[in-house]
């Protein structure tokens, strides 16, 4: 496993996937959706995939003398690992927000989403979007790439849409809270946010591992 991990991080991934982590820095931008940052990430995953397939990884990783579902294994922590280099920079960026400038005035006067607990929440649920869309779907056919991913773009739009529009809502502007305000929903949106990225890798993993097993290479 740790071979064919090495293969994904080494020879199967693009630079450009590397580079693209750098988007977490939006985190620090108002005025910005920043949430988008994400998707950046997602799209630098996309990237490789796209030129993994006209590589034919799949069928050569396939031949390797190791389970198809080790296959998956690999593709998925590649993902994730990838997924949580961004996530980490904009934890820390949102700490920096909520605490060093939670005062600072382009922050305090920013219409759209702040960076908060609530937006790390957001984030994973995003994450988890692209890896039960996108992952999901990938490894039913292993090469069909742009329909996923177009139906995990209008996925995020709409998630990104309804994060944004919430602390307009009256009584829910609680979760737009600069700083350490309101930490317990904060907290509760997080815990949250872990639970469904959780839960929607896993439930895509295995539904891949199925898939993927079925699959004539």
């Amino acid at each position: 496993m740790k071979a064919l991990l090495r293969k994904e991080m080494r020879l199967t991934a693009l630079k450009l996937t590397y580079i693209f982590i750098a988007f977490a820095f939006l985190t620090l931008c108002p005025g910005y959706p920043i949430l988008l940052a994400v998707f950046f990430i997602t799209l630098g995953i996309f990237q490789t995939f796209q030129s993994a397939r006209e590589a034919n990884d799949i069928v050569y990783s396939a031949l390797l003398p190791v389970p198809k579902t080790d296959v998956v294994k690999g593709k998925f922590i590649f993902t994730v690992f990838i997924e949580m280099c961004g996530f980490v920079i904009m934890v820390i960026l949102t700490l920096v927000r909520m605490t060093v400038w939670k005062d600072a005035v382009p922050y305090v006067k920013n219409a759209l989403m702040n960076a908060n607990f609530v937006f790390l929440a957001f984030a994973l649920l995003v994450f988890g979007l692209f890896n039960s869309i996108f992952l999901g779907g990938f490894f039913k056919t292993a090469y069909q790439l742009g329909k996923y991913f177009v139906i995990y773009i209008v996925a995020i739009l709409f998630v990104i849409g309804i994060a944004e529009s919430l602390h307009h809502i009256p009584g829910l502007k609680a979760v737009n809270a600069f700083g350490f305000d309101a930490i317990g929903l904060q907290v509760a949106a997080l815990v949250i946010g872990i639970v469904l990225f959780a839960g929607m890798t896993l439930i895509s993993y295995k539904k891949s591992c199925n898939n993927f097993d079925k699959i004539d290479l």
